[in-house]
């Protein structure tokens, strides 16, 4: 693929994030969008994103007018007709999506690719009504895309395997950590593993072993710092095998399986208190608190993501 066959559909956060990696590492990319107060932020909140990598020594200030001059904003859809590879990142509603592919398979390439950045949404069910359900694969960058580097690739059963294949090298020589699944499952594989996580947060505050703030330190303080390193099965095997099982044992009946612990989450929802975008939520979000994050987030950006 060239340069100028990358198109990304939807400029939310991560249509935005997504576009803005791809000029960063020397792409053009054609930026879809049909809502006008959109397309005019556009070009702005990805000079945001390069100014906050310039800030932290992971951009070349002076590379940033080349950079933007890459992506190209539109409203017209046929606009994308040539486009090889198309990163849809519209809301996660099927039929919205279902629509948007439909008018696409009017326009492009029989054997141009579908990437649908959905976080959950089964690749089957989105390629129900396709001419060419084969085009069509997930990859699922996270958010920020410029902080995270995980996209995770995952197929259909109709998915041809050279589509896989194509897109995952495109995106590891773009610095991030494209991974391919063996098959769909709900959650994928990081949202499975976040929402365990999760679960059992919820569960130590909702029984009373310990507060909110306590379970936060203890996971940014040993797991966060672990897992930056290794993943849990490396970990397992460097604790050591019978060790694990032996942990097993005793502690996974005494692990949450329900979902009983949801209800400090209804409490909050049913007070209007829905997070950081409220001002409260498990936490208050005063300006305090987004300074911290902030600089943590600086701190991660600066060194963490250095190869």
């Amino acid at each position: 693929m060239q340069s100028s066959d990358y198109a990304v559909l939807g400029a939310g956060l991560m249509g935005v994030g997504i576009a803005t990696h791809f000029i960063r590492h020397g792409h053009e990319v054609l930026l879809y969008e049909p809502d006008p107060q959109r397309r005019e932020e556009a070009s702005a909140v990805a000079s945001g994103i390069l100014a906050e990598l310039s800030d932290v020594g992971q951009f070349d200030r002076g590379e940033r007018d080349a950079a933007l001059a890459r992506l190209r904003v539109t409203g017209d859809l046929n606009a994308v007709a040539r486009a090889r590879l198309l990163i849809e990142a519209i809301p996660e509603r099927l039929e919205l999506k279902h629509a948007l592919y439909e008018q696409l398979e009017g326009l492009i390439a029989d054997d141009a690719v579908i990437a649908s950045n959905t976080s959950g949404l089964p690749p089957d069910a989105l390629a129900a009504s396709m001419t060419y359900p084969q085009r069509l694969l997930i990859a699922h960058f996270w958010h920020p895309p410029h902080l995270i580097p995980l996209v995770e690739i995952v197929p259909g059963r109709a998915t041809d395997p050279r589509h896989l294949a194509a897109v995952q090298a495109l995106l590891g020589g773009m610095a991030l950590e494209a991974v391919l699944l063996e098959r769909a499952a709900p959650g994928f594989v990081g949202n499975r593993l976040q929402f365990a996580v999760l679960r059992e947060a919820l569960h130590i505050v909702h029984t009373g072993i310990a507060s909110a703030e306590v379970v936060d330190q203890v996971m940014r303080a040993s797991l966060g710092r672990r897992y930056a390193m290794v993943g849990p099965l490396e970990a397992a095997d460097m604790t050591g095998l019978p060790t694990v099982a032996d942990i097993a044992r005793h502690l996974f009946p005494e692990l949450a399986t329900g979902d009983e612990m949801m209800a400090l989450v209804e409490q909050r929802l049913q007070r209007g208190d829905t997070g950081q975008r409220s001002g409260r939520g498990f936490y208050l979000w005063d300006d305090a608190r987004r300074e911290r994050i902030q600089r943590r987030r600086a701190h991660q950006l600066r060194f963490a993501l250095k190869p």
